[in-house]
């Protein structure tokens, strides 16, 4: 069940959790109780970051995928197989974070060792398919089985998925066939959430700003450009309500209702239907929103998987090893002058070779 939030006084009050107090009794006592216990929260908040080590260098991988046909006859004579929209590596490093590129077409051990090194991965948005052999799905499967084994071991790796990683987390969940468990939902809008009745219980929304939730409730500030989807029944059909929890829906261009965002009960494991990232995209016909108050609420997703990120302890073996990796090897092409959707891109080649 999903629930629209109304930015008046009395939805304030029951999403920061005090729902049964009535504005009406709200006297200087009860303020000056509350600013008590907020600030008895926030000396312990600040306590637990402080012992629970956190990495404040993480570096995330982004998963690369097949290069499309449209830049491929952009690029004719070069030998670039996959491809990185730079909107999303700008969206890691806003959030304090730094970028490795993940090749597709690897063999299994290759994802094992990378993702000892680094601290999260991102499955970003795009237009591939999951059938094709040795690309963005292979990796993604083998990327989210060493996740699912090594937060079995304890060791914490957070994986976020964005519109196309979305839908591939839940169809890798669900079991990977020639029927893909999505449906097809035509989305090119932008959108508020519905937040469903639980969504405070998830590790994502569970302390945000009520400033950003009345903004991403009441707003059209949600990104979605997408021909298919995840529905609630994609989860009972396959039995993955009983694992993931929906935390908000929107609904497509014909009425139907589709989850905007989902995280696993279990793994550190979050995805969305939208565009978060769009906020570094300028095409004009696209019509992204850009407003301060877009910006702020699309930045809070980002924010939230570094944070996740910095719980991670991994690392590279020295400085050297370290850039050797790094994004910073690829030049971004600018494919918007092309007629791209992608105002920038980092082209990547077999094997890795740096162009």
């Amino acid at each position: 069940m999903s629930v629209r939030i109304l930015p008046d006084r009395r939805s304030f009050l029951w999403l920061n959790g005090f729902a049964g107090i009535s504005v009406g009794f709200v006297n200087m006592k009860t303020i000056l109780v509350l600013i008590v216990i907020y600030l008895l929260y926030c000396e312990g908040a600040v306590k637990l970051r402080q012992d629970d080590q956190l990495n404040n260098r993480p570096i995330i991988g982004v998963l690369s995928q097949e290069q499309s046909l449209f830049l491929r006859e952009k690029y004719p004579e070069e030998n670039y197989t996959s491809y990185i929209a730079t909107s999303y590596v700008k969206d890691v490093e806003a959030s304090g974070a730094r970028v490795v590129p993940i090749l597709i077409g690897k063999d299994r051990d290759y994802y094992e060792e990378l993702m000892k090194k680094i601290n999260g991965v991102l499955f970003p948005g795009g237009a591939t398919y999951f059938n094709n052999s040795d690309g963005y799905a292979d990796a993604g499967q083998h990327i989210y089985e060493i996740a699912q084994q090594m937060n079995d071991r304890g060791d914490y790796f957070p994986i976020f998925g964005t519109c196309l990683g979305f839908e591939l987390l839940i169809i890798l969940a669900s079991g990977r066939s020639e029927v893909e468990n999505r449906n097809r939902c035509y989305s090119y809008q932008n959108l508020p959430l519905r937040f469903t009745t639980d969504y405070r219980d998830s590790k994502m929304f569970s302390a945000a700003p009520l400033d950003i939730l009345v903004i991403l409730a009441t707003l059209d500030v949600t990104v979605n450009s997408h021909q298919f989807c995840i529905v609630d029944d994609n989860l009972k059909s396959h039995g993955l309500d009983d694992d993931w929890l929906v935390t908000s829906h929107s609904d497509d261009q014909d009425g139907l209702e589709f989850i905007a965002s989902i995280e696993h009960k279990r793994y550190p494991i979050y995805g969305v239907q939208f565009h978060p990232e769009k906020s570094f995209e300028w095409k004009l016909s696209k019509n992204y929103p850009h407003s301060a108050e877009s910006i702020k609420a699309n930045r809070y997703f980002m924010d939230f998987f570094v944070s996740e990120c910095r719980k991670s302890g991994h690392s590279f073996n020295n400085a050297a090893e370290e850039n050797e990796y790094l994004i910073y090897n690829y030049i971004p092409h600018f494919t918007g002058l092309l007629g791209s959707a992608y105002h920038q891109c980092y082209m990547l080649e077999p094997k890795g070779v740096r162009n």
